[in-house]
């Protein structure tokens, strides 16, 4: 049996970049699963990131619920969360992200968005999530697009297409820190 392709299936190729923008401005709250405990893991890195831009980040794990990770509890599960969440990170494979689509689908209140981390793609999981009105990116990270728009990482070879003038200012930790609201 050879399986019909998905005629939708390109538009998830590509992102406008004010639509990135508007997903990471309206975003206060994340639930990231995949979330890791050792510091060399992307997970943690995009989960400290993401907390340090202000965001509400729930880790899911269940193998370290109950835990903390960056002083935030750490749950086993999307049903676990304490309430809703605007965006859900799928920071598995592929093969786990339709499940956890579904599972994310069937919170009391669903997430806006979903978010499929690099590398991580499931056409039919975004089908049914934006039947239901959710929001899908998939095979992006939210830690390079934040920085990338904001221009935080565009003197490291990332395109970010930003021409600015502004002297960068520092925070009280030496680390350059933009933000999406200051740019277009």
């Amino acid at each position: 049996m050879t399986a019909t392709p998905n005629p939708n299936a390109d538009r998830h190729d590509r992102y406008a970049d004010e639509a990135i923008r508007a997903i990471l401005r309206a975003t206060r709250s994340v639930a990231l699963v995949g979330a890791s405990a050792n510091p060399a893991r992307p997970s943690w890195i995009v989960l400290k990131y993401l907390l340090d831009r202000g965001y509400d980040v729930t880790p899911v794990n269940p193998g370290l619920a109950g835990q903390e990770l960056l002083g935030r509890r750490v749950v086993g599960s999307l049903a676990a969360l304490s309430g809703p969440v605007d965006m859900v990170e799928i920071f598995r494979n592929s093969a786990a992200a339709g499940p956890l689509v579904d599972e994310a689908l069937t919170l009391p209140q669903p997430p806006t968005v979903i978010w499929m981390q690099l590398g991580v793609r499931d056409d039919a999981a975004a089908a049914r999530a934006e039947a239901r009105g959710v929001a899908v990116i998939m095979n992006r990270c939210p830690k390079i697009e934040y920085g990338r728009l904001s221009g935080e990482i565009g003197w490291t070879g990332v395109n970010s297409r930003i021409i600015s003038a502004r002297k960068p200012k520092l925070s009280p930790k030496g680390v350059q820190k933009l933000t999406i609201e200051s740019r277009g």
